[in-house]
């Protein structure tokens, strides 16, 4: 037992963690301290608040492209695949305001001669667009990430990336266990001055 007087500590440690690719659930764990006074050392005793989150927040973005030797055949080509795309996640039940549409980016791939070297004739060109989704329907975009590939069968070229997964009322939820969690130090606390005939300290002790 450490005979040197320890001074009052205030930690808080917030486990959170939000993976992709499913729905989460978590485990937000929160520390509260309190110090008892005896005749020989003080003593820090911690209490803790632990609380299940799920996430009340989904991002999930698509990407499409199109491939052609004339530029302007290849944005005709890109323009009625978006249209694709928009109709598709219309009737998925998704809202016109959810949808956000990218820039459109355009790469130029080039025609490499007999030796291998990189010449300055254009193959042909490549653009491409990203969709992305902001919702508080989980359960729905969830569903739409992992059937938004059928837009292949539209001729899309139509690639899903993993949803991401978000909790947006951890700062308030922080605030109330950090309660519960001092408390349930106090408590801890008050039964081993009890037992042991000490006191519980103040922050100047």
């Amino acid at each position: 037992m450490n005979e040197n007087k320890l001074r009052t500590i205030g930690n808080i440690i917030v486990a959170l963690i939000l993976t992709t690719g499913i729905i989460i659930s978590s485990i937000v764990a929160v520390n509260g301290i309190v110090k008892v006074k005896s005749t020989r050392t003080n003593l820090v005793v911690t209490g803790s608040a632990k609380q299940q989150i799920t996430s009340d927040l989904i991002v999930w973005s698509g990407y499409f492209n199109t491939q052609s030797a004339v530029l302007k055949d290849a944005y005709t080509k890109l323009e009625a695949d978006r249209d694709k795309v928009k109709k598709y996640l219309l009737n998925q039940g998704i809202s016109e305001e959810q949808l956000v549409f990218s820039s459109i980016t355009t790469s130029p791939y080039y025609i490499y001669n007999e030796f291998g070297v990189s010449t300055n004739q254009i193959d042909y060109y490549d653009l491409s667009q990203t969709v992305t989704i902001r919702s508080g329907e989980i359960d729905k975009v969830t569903d739409i990430s992992r059937n938004a590939t059928e837009l292949l069968n539209d001729g899309v070229q139509f690639q899903s990336y993993e949803p991401q997964y978000m909790y947006t009322k951890l700062a308030d939820l922080k605030v109330t266990m950090l309660a519960e969690a001092t408390k349930d130090a106090k408590k801890r606390a008050e039964m081993i001055a009890e037992n042991a005939g000490s006191k519980l300290c103040r922050d100047d002790c």
